[in-house]
């Protein structure tokens, strides 16, 4: 059998909005969570970002010198509906600016993804409704993205609603929905959000099949497979179930159309079902297009129990276990490139449908003082990365594996943060990028770009269509 991509094969990199643009009070934006949510004072905050709101031009010139043909960003709906409600005007300098981003990318051969929703939301939405918490906010999350599609999706045939979206069952910080009402537990409230979050992406879905019936919609999640630490059928069940309880309720949910029968019965015997409104059991029906997924690390647990107080992952989380066969970073994030082959495998088989990779990388502490950074580029020298280098090739390695051995039906291999982004904390110590970007968590310095060692090899496994990974 020959070990040969197809040549419509994806290849680039993500971002979100608020970790690149930066200038979070002009073109006619509102506020954003972001904007206001307090952050651990060691680290950053989301004011300047890497500045791409003004810098769009140079790095697509970087992501075109790497071989990307793909390219996935997310849009600030406070950019687009500045309060985010149902009758307020659309913005149209935030139209203009993301109209012109796609442009460039499509001038450039880099086909466009839009996430719609990257963790962040109008800071009205979350004042005055508690966010997802709210179905009003649902209903002007539709808005919001019937303008989207409206306006962009001429040009624009790949499209997501939520950022790992299963997230959204286990911390409501992402569904900005943080306010419990009186006299309801934190697991009924966690759960009712996350339904209202489904249905929000359901309406979604239904949006763009009305509207651009030629595009593509995915669901996507935050797939981080699950070992057990002990060879025990306790041990293995209880990580099989955490594994469905976590991840793979989403993804069957996506594919068919319903909640799966294990979903249900887990939250109806704790009295956790979500209230369903009419016409909720009709909008589970719209299906998305393919599975995708980010995928940096995988976990190892001990034997538990999933007791009636606590949510799902919570039960897994207090029996995580270092595994003695995995490396990691600094953040204790294990590297596990034959965990990501399995995952490949699971949502492809279980779902019977094509998967994305849309996030996969590793972040790690590059720090350098400025007269490093000059002394450096005097010698003309660069940061050598060859563990970023590593983790990518053992990475793409068990993606083709998964493909030409176990036939995995694989549509692309995007990256996390090709230039280096604030992380999520907002902490720019931990760096994803190819491209360094000069600039610390208190000092912004000229955020000058400067490839790194993992620019060059990066640019010659992907122009080679991942055959060339020496």
């Amino acid at each position: 059998m020959e070990r040969k991509l197809p040549k419509d094969f994806y290849w680039g990199g993500s971002v979100s909005s608020f970790q690149t643009e930066g200038h979070r009070n002009e073109g006619g934006k509102g506020l954003c969570v972001y904007d206001v949510r307090p952050m651990n004072p060691e680290f950053s905050d989301w004011n300047d970002a890497i500045d791409e709101y003004t810098r769009y031009d140079e790095d697509i010139a970087l992501m075109k010198g790497m071989g990307f043909n793909f390219y996935r960003f997310s849009i600030c709906w406070s950019r687009i509906i500045p309060n985010g409600t149902l009758d307020e005007p659309v913005n149209e300098e935030g139209v203009k600016f993301y109209s012109d981003l796609i442009d460039k990318l499509l001038a450039a051969g880099i086909e466009p993804m839009i996430t719609l929703v990257h963790f962040d939301m109008p800071y009205h939405l979350v004042k005055e409704y508690n966010g997802f918490a709210s179905r009003y906010v649902v209903d002007c999350f539709e808005r919001y993205a019937k303008v989207c599609i409206e306006r962009f999706g001429d040009r624009v045939k790949h499209w997501m609603s939520f950022n790992e979206q299963n997230l959204h069952s286990m911390m409501l910080r992402v569904s900005n929905a943080e306010v419990i009402p009186e006299g309801v537990s934190y697991p009924k409230h966690l759960y009712q959000v996350n339904h209202n979050v489904m249905m929000a992406h359901c309406k979604a879905v239904r949006a763009l099949r009305q509207m651009q019936p030629d595009a593509k919609f995915c669901g996507m999640g935050a797939i981080t497979n699950i070992y057990a630490y002990e060879n025990s059928p306790e041990n293995n069940f209880f990580a099989t179930k955490g594994y469905n309880l976590l991840n793979g309720f989403l993804v069957d949910t996506f594919a068919q159309g319903k909640y799966p029968d294990y979903w249900n019965a887990y939250l109806e015997n704790r009295g956790w079902m979500p209230t369903f409104e009419e016409g909720d059991e009709e909008l589970l029906k719209y299906t998305v297009d393919y599975i995708a997924f980010s995928y940096y690390r995988s976990n190892t647990v001990k034997t538990g129990e999933f007791d009636y107080e606590r949510p799902a992952h919570e039960c897994v989380n207090e029996k995580q276990i270092k595994n003695p066969h995995c490396e990691a970073n600094e953040w204790d994030w294990e590297i596990d490139p034959v965990g990501f082959r399995w995952t490949l495998n699971d949502l492809h088989h279980r779902t019977g449908l094509p998967v994305f990779v849309l996030e996969n990388g590793i972040g790690w502490r590059e720090d350098m003082s400025q007269e490093e950074v000059d002394q450096m580029l005097a010698e003309g020298r660069t940061i050598e990365d060859d563990y970023r280098i590593n983790y990518h090739r053992d990475h793409i390695k068990e993606m083709e594996n998964a493909i030409f051995e176990d036939g995995v039906d694989c549509l692309g291999y995007i990256t996390w943060g090709p230039i280096d982004i604030l992380a999520s904390m907002c902490n720019m110590d931990k760096r994803y990028g190819f491209v360094y970007v000069n600039r610390t968590n208190k000092d912004l310095r000229d955020m000058k770009r400067i490839p790194k060692k993992s620019y060059q090899w990066i640019k010659k496994a992907f122009e080679s269509n991942g055959a060339d990974l020496d």
